[in-house]
């Protein structure tokens, strides 16, 4: 076991690497009524090629979603019920790099951390409960087909992307999780849910040693085997259009700009890129920003237009999103004050302002034990420590920030629009 310490504040977290190969951190706080837990694997929607040995597989888009969702379900039922029966509320998400299942609760840590962990190393599929699964995921996955904002993002990235998987929804299509069959599940299963290849992460009312009585009962000693290889093509630099767009029904037309990182970190260094692009986007798109309050004034834009940077080892990139009845003519807004910027350089004052922003964001997150958890577990797969990106909002330097304009290229720039249908 390892304290891991953070340099900006007074705060830890233990580290703790358990026989069945699974690292626990515990960021505990005895001061909380609550305790929450999230258990993770390192393998999300971007996965969709891999090799085990000799063994090469290609994955059906949409599967860690869909595996995600069967896990739930097992010979004796549905793990909900019984995380309801000790009072704790439970839940799950799959993002692009990591699948994710958690419960929080007020009393009876221990007996929820038991179904957590028992459930997820139980998978159990059928031919006749994933024929059911894929009717249901179909249905949301026609939902979402239909969401104006998840369409102008995903639009976005597949403008933005030819060959990352990052361009692909994350429940894939109809057509392509009517290629998952039971056997597929669990090969995917036993090469992505290995113990080492995830990690328990528990904020709150709750200690190492609460968490190890369980996981000490429950997991089993790690057993060797082969490594699993992640497949994966080369990106181009170069994005695919700077301009796409659909008509769904809505009142006013939105849009999504976004900026492709085209050199992703890692670990620390991820951290510090993450940290100082959110203070560059705030600065040069937050509601205090000149441009902003241009668009505003000029009635381009409302409340609605706000910027973030979405980044993992393997993509990044700078979204801007909001409504206008002319999103073309606020694109070239955009791309015109990031040169001037670029041409200008930052204001230090305003630079100070962002900055103290986005550390006070950063603090405020970490009130909650749902966000400390979750942030750990990104943090972890990512090669970093959990406080790596709250060292580097209080350190980072004007220079570092403004050394980052320059990948916002105008080759770089797309443009996502949804329109209302005529």
């Amino acid at each position: 076991m390892s304290i891991v310490e953070c340099a900006a504040f007074p705060e830890s977290y233990e580290l703790y690497r358990h026989p069945s190969g699974l690292t626990i951190l515990v960021n505990e706080n005895r001061e909380l009524a609550k305790a929450y837990a999230v258990y993770a694997a390192n393998f999300g929607s971007v996965i969709n090629h891999f090799r085990v040995g000799e063994n090469e597989v290609r994955l059906p888009d949409g599967i860690a979603h869909f595996l995600e969702h069967k896990l739930f379900e097992n010979e004796e039922g549905d793990a909900f019920a019984k995380f309801g029966k000790v009072g704790g509320n439970a839940n799950a998400f799959t993002d692009f790099d990591i699948t994710a299942y958690l419960f929080s609760c007020t009393s009876g840590f221990r007996e929820n951390l038991e179904i957590l962990l028992d459930f997820v190393k139980r998978p159990y599929f059928t031919d006749q409960s994933v024929q059911k699964e894929q009717g249901i995921i179909g249905q949301e996955i026609k939902m979402y087909e239909d969401h104006p904002g998840w369409r102008v993002s995903f639009n976005l990235l597949r403008a933005l992307y030819r060959k990352n998987s990052v361009r692909i929804d994350i429940a894939g299509d109809v057509d392509s999780i009517a290629q998952i069959t039971p056997e597929l599940l669990y090969e995917t299963y036993h090469a992505f849910y290995r113990p080492s290849n995830m990690v328990l992460c528990v904020s709150g009312n709750a200690s190492l040693a609460d968490v190890l009585a369980v996981a000490d009962r429950i997991l089993e000693p790690e057993k060797p085997g082969e490594p699993v290889v992640r497949l994966t093509e080369q990106e181009p630099a170069e994005i695919t259009q700077s301009f796409i767009t659909q008509q769904l029904p809505v009142a006013k037309p939105i849009f999504a700009i976004g900026y492709k990182d085209t050199d992703p970190a890692h670990g620390a260094e991820l951290a510090r890129r993450e940290c100082g692009m959110e203070i560059l986007s705030n600065l040069l798109f937050g509601k205090a920003s000149r441009l902003y309050n241009e668009l505003y004034e000029e009635g381009l834009i409302n409340s609605e237009f706000g910027a973030g940077y979405a980044c993992s080892d393997t993509f990044a990139y700078l979204e801007i999103e909001g409504e206008s009845d002319r999103p073309e003519q606020v694109f070239e807004r955009v791309k015109a004050e990031v040169a001037r910027v670029r041409a200008e350089g930052l204001d230090r004052a305003a630079f100070e302002r962002s900055k103290k922003l986005v550390y006070g964001r950063l603090i405020a997150s970490a009130n909650l034990p749902e966000n400390i958890g979750n942030m750990m577990a990104r943090s972890f797969f990512l090669g970093q420590r959990y406080y790596d990106r709250f060292e580097a909002a209080k350190e980072i330097t004007c220079e570092e920030v403004a050394a980052l304009l320059p990948k916002l290229t105008e080759s770089a720039a797309a443009l996502s629009t949804i329109t209302p249908q005529k």
